[in-house]
């Protein structure tokens, strides 16, 4: 008799059971599956320096448009420090008269938000003469990753892009097959590897399109002076035009 009680009493301790065996759900382990949809405003503030090619003023006609990404050194609120690299650089100290509008944003902070940069552009094709079917992007190192990130974003937007020593997404590289492309990156870059840009350029090779990629095989992280320097990037950067025939980087048919 004594047995019979103790085992009552331990049945008893052990709580009610569900049928079958089974435990109770724990609280706290549930999850629901939930939507949250709403439309948002969000304002976007960006400083960004602007110049227009000779001529411009004095007559009616449409320019191309050229942005350049600068790198993360040259973030913040000095928008000096964005002269440090690339066309503003050549700009300012006279170097090259470009013959287009060139725009030349500063990042806040770190990374390039491609919402932000598209209406960035489509702002100043607002307010300016701008000749859509040329719109050029390039940039440098967090410019470079910058460039990938928005042309994959907005792949109609732009004539042609040049990232130098930045990276992309291969998943995206389908988005990259019609946009004329040339990929520069240093083979001692110890800051951004090769891989960075081998990786992508890869993936859109392998999906079909032919982006022209250069490696400076003596050069670290700065490959850009060198890419600037060059009149023949120049050259067929202002040769691309949307609509042309997508040369140098169309997928084969």
């Amino acid at each position: 008799m004594w047995r019979v009680a103790v085992l009552l009493l331990a049945v008893m301790a052990a709580g009610p059971r569900v049928s079958g065996g089974a435990e109770p759900p724990t609280a706290g382990t549930v999850q629901e599956e939930k939507l949250f949809e709403r439309e948002i405003t969000v304002t976007a503030r960006l400083k960004y320096l602007l110049a227009l090619p000779a001529g411009y003023e004095s007559g009616t006609d449409r320019w191309p448009l050229l942005v350049f990404l600068h790198g993360a050194g040259e973030s913040g609120d000095d928008l000096g420090k964005v002269k440090a690299h690339g066309p503003p650089k050549l700009i300012a100290a006279g170097d090259r008269a470009f013959p287009c509008i060139v725009v030349s944003p500063q990042s806040p902070g770190r990374g390039w938000n491609p919402d932000v940069l598209a209406a960035l552009v489509d702002e100043v094709c607002r307010d300016y003469r701008v000749d859509e079917d040329r719109i050029w992007l390039t940039g440098l190192s967090m410019g470079g990753f910058g460039t990938w990130a928005l042309a994959a974003a907005k792949p109609d937007r732009f004539a042609a892009i040049v990232p130098i020593c930045g990276g992309g997404n291969p998943s995206q590289a389908d988005k990259l097959l019609g946009i004329p492309t040339w990929v520069f990156h240093g083979a001692k870059d110890f800051v951004v590897p090769l891989a960075s840009s081998q990786q992508i350029v890869d993936a859109i090779r392998e999906k079909g399109g032919e982006p022209k990629f250069t490696v400076y095989p003596e050069a670290g992280h700065d490959s850009w002076t060198e890419t600037y320097a060059d009149p023949a990037l120049w050259d067929w950067l202002f040769a691309q035009s949307r609509g042309q025939g997508r040369s140098e980087s169309t997928p084969a048919r």
